[in-house]
């Protein structure tokens, strides 16, 4: 009887460890999955990213070219301003010559006249 107790306990052993090693197989799966999962909404949430990423730089792309054309065409119309020192230059030749101050022939016709 007593070895009969024995398998009995034995049996009764290993379907409880029978039990513990399905639950950890059926807790282990599941994490397998939830890690699955995870790996799907990373990848497409980084290939999203990757994408916008792309997008803002063809946009830095378009902007720097329309910088550069523009300082291409800024840089080439310098030649065509006038420098500081030869605006100064006007400026005094303005200033001598003003045509306010000029008598007309009339006016001083009436001067000699007085």
């Amino acid at each position: 009887m007593e070895e009969g107790q024995e398998n009995n306990s034995y049996i009764q052993n290993s379907g409880h460890s029978i039990r513990d090693l399905e639950e950890k197989q059926r807790m282990l799966k599941d994490r397998l999955i939830l890690i699955g999962q995870n790996l799907i909404e990373i990848k497409e949430k980084t290939e999203k990213e990757t994408l916008e990423i792309k997008k803002e730089i063809e946009n830095i792309k378009q902007t720097l070219g329309r910088v550069k054309s523009f300082v291409e065409t800024i840089s080439s119309e310098f030649s065509s301003f006038a420098r500081k020192e030869d605006l100064e230059i006007l400026i005094k030749q303005a200033k001598m010559f003003q045509p306010l101050e000029f008598v007309k022939k009339s006016e001083l016709e009436k001067l000699k006249n007085k």
